[in-house]
């Protein structure tokens, strides 16, 4: 599909030029029952990992083919990896727990306990080799030893916590969705330290972060893009993007930042002309409910996930608010890129 491109002044950069090129490239059908959260890519394995449901789907970004499932993972929403420790981490929303297993076998290894209810967004910082998770529920955030499993701060978060980001030198960043705010963590001592308002933005989900001019990006539901100086917690820039989004990421070489709209069924593309000024270079079609995504880095590929949906069975009183039923077999990876 070609990329609807949007009018720009000036003169475009060849990055900007090359991502008003984006499209689907690839797609890679499979299937399976369940709803879907966080993906993450492990670029220089090939793998994808896919939250979905009750399990982790591996998949290999190569082909598309089925590397292997991690299952027992109840209420699964997202997943962390700490190659320097040989361990994946999976945040167990419903079993308010976490899940490791072994990189290599992607065998589970064992299983701790959370403090806080619903865990959400899960972060390992190698900066200070901490395990963090952010409970929904419960409002608060999790600090484990990501080795023995063992609580070593739970921290108020403030409101809901949403996505995460590691600034890899001792800070851990996160959106608060339900204040419309921005959570700023020493993640060595599991103190919080700062707490900014985004200006403009009503639920912030996903979260970015440019580490060489400090920008973090946050993806707000009313369908705008905000960015934040990391460093003092600063309105930078407002930029437009599509309704429904749920993640955003950064091409730090190409400077671009990406955010997949699953209302729409689109893929904002937006470039850092200077760390203060962005523009919106392409609007990629994808398909509704492609909500969530992941970027590699080496290949400036996108990646994301969507399915077509049959109506909610009737209510009831164990579920007395059903959603729509992922239709059998449509379950998909899009693979966008130049």
């Amino acid at each position: 599909m070609r990329a609807m491109v949007l009018g720009l002044s000036g003169l475009l950069g060849a990055a900007a030029i090359a991502a008003a090129s984006y499209g689907i490239r690839q797609q890679y059908v499979l299937g399976g029952p369940g709803g879907w959260d966080y993906l993450t890519l492990e670029p220089a394995a090939q793998r994808l990992f896919i939250a979905r449901g009750d399990r982790v789907l591996v998949v290999s970004t190569a082909d598309g083919s089925l590397l292997g499932t991690i299952p027992h993972t109840d209420g699964v929403h997202g997943i962390a990896l700490a190659p320097d420790l040989g361990k994946g981490f999976i945040s167990d929303g419903r079993a308010d727990s976490v899940t490791v297993f072994d990189l290599k076998s992607l065998d589970t290894i064992s299983t701790f306990a959370v403090s806080g209810h619903n865990p959400d967004a899960i972060l390992y910082d190698t900066a200070s080799r901490h395990l963090f998770t952010f409970n929904g529920r419960s409002q608060d955030i999790t600090m484990l030893d990501p080795l023995s499993g063992a609580t070593l701060a739970t921290i108020a978060a403030g409101g809901k916590p949403e996505f995460a980001q590691a600034d890899g030198n001792g800070h851990v960043f996160f959106n608060i969705e339900n204040t419309a705010q921005l959570g700023e963590l020493d993640a060595v001592t599991g103190r919080r330290i700062a707490t900014w308002q985004l200006p403009g933005c009503e639920e912030p989900t996903g979260l970015a972060f440019d580490a060489t001019h400090q920008r973090l990006f946050s993806t707000c539901g009313n369908g705008a893009l905000v960015v934040t100086d990391a460093a003092t917690g600063r309105h930078v820039a407002t930029a437009p993007i599509g309704q429904g989004p749920d993640a955003a990421a950064f091409d730090a070489r190409r400077g671009l930042v990406f955010t997949s709209n699953g209302q729409d069924g689109t893929l904002s593309v937006i470039h850092e002309d200077d760390a203060d000024h962005y523009s919106v270079v392409a609007t990629v079609p994808t398909q509704k409910s492609a909500r969530t995504l992941a970027l590699d880095p080496m290949t400036h590929r996108i990646y994301t996930v969507a399915a077509e949906f049959d109506p909610a069975t009737a209510a009831t009183a164990a579920e007395p608010h059903p959603r729509p039923v992922v239709r059998e077999g449509s379950f998909r990876v899009l693979v966008l890129g130049e």
